[in-house]
């Protein structure tokens, strides 16, 4: 490694993904303010919204976003106007 562009500050901490509460430790300079405890241990506590365990494309299962009829309204917009 290059000498003096890495962080210094290397620790263990934790990730959480909220979505599913799925919990791993793994070294990381991540800035945080809260702390979990895990096993007798306080570790700094990293909150992230997706992550692999919650992401459909890891995961596997699809989640239907399109409350609103995405493809209808895309072919409202843009449907060719007739000539009669």
């Amino acid at each position: 490694m290059k000498a003096g562009i890495h962080p210094d500050n290397y620790r263990d901490v934790v990730f959480r993904d909220v979505t599913t509460n799925t919990e791993w430790i793994t070294r990381s300079a991540a800035r945080t303010d809260k702390t979990t405890e895990i096993d007798g241990k306080e570790y700094p506590l990293y909150d992230l919204a997706i992550s692999s365990s919650s992401h459909p494309f890891y995961t596997g299962k699809r989640k239907l976003v399109d409350a609103e009829g995405r493809i209808e309204r895309f072919n409202k917009k843009y449907r060719r106007k007739s000539s009669v």
